[in-house]
């Protein structure tokens, strides 16, 4: 079973919590000691490196893991604390992709039955706030569906020119090819005479008849 046992009943203080990790050097171990150096000197406020180690941020010793130092880049924090929350409550998520989207409710229903009778219900029922804590503080969104979707450009209509207008203008006046460019070459065979006359008459008859 991969479902968490902390919970903190300062669900509030929990993005107090992170922002004060943001802006702080990680340390050797993450005690309670170090946690009173960040403010947070209450009793109440240990229970949340309970949740560290949950979440994968701390090993059992308290020494923070490489997630931890991933939460460190402020641009990303949100989904480091989302990739945590993902596998500490991986049950809760296996029957319920969008488990994130949940309210305290819903969450207490889901985890009563994955606990399957081994903790009270005061306890799930603080887990489930913490979980929907957690939830609102990380962000679920893939990195994917977070990248803008690229637009296609329509190609770019080019306005033709003057001289652009003026060929296609003499371009239009030349004879096309068809029936109109077809040429007539014709052959005579003379007679063989001198008389003049009969010359006439061809030439003649060529006139008329071909204009």
């Amino acid at each position: 079973m991969s479902l968490p046992s902390s919970y903190t009943i300062k669900t509030n203080a929990i993005p107090d919590y992170f922002e004060a990790m943001l802006n702080a050097q990680p340390p050797e171990r993450f005690s309670q000691k170090f946690l009173e150096g960040l403010g947070f000197s209450s009793s109440n406020d240990r229970l949340f490196i309970g949740i560290l180690k949950d979440l994968g941020f701390l090993n059992a010793d308290g020494a923070p893991t490489q997630r931890y130092y991933s939460f460190l880049d402020r641009s990303i924090a949100p989904h480091i604390v989302a990739e945590g929350v993902r596998e500490a409550f991986s049950d809760l998520f296996s029957v319920n992709t969008k488990a994130f989207e949940l309210n305290v409710g819903d969450a207490f229903n889901k985890l009563r039955t994955l606990y399957q009778g081994k903790k009270k219900d005061t306890v799930i029922k603080n887990i489930a706030k913490t979980f929907v804590a957690l939830c609102d503080y990380g962000d679920f969104v893939s990195a994917k569906s977070d990248q803008p979707q690229r637009k296609v450009d329509s190609p770019e209509v080019e306005e033709p020119s003057i001289d652009d207008i003026q060929v296609r203008a003499n371009e239009s006046k030349k004879p096309r090819s068809g029936i109109a460019s077809l040429q007539y070459h014709i052959n005579i065979v003379l007679p063989d005479t001198r008389d003049q006359a009969v010359f006439d008459a061809i030439f003649k008859s060529l006139r008329d008849h071909l204009g």
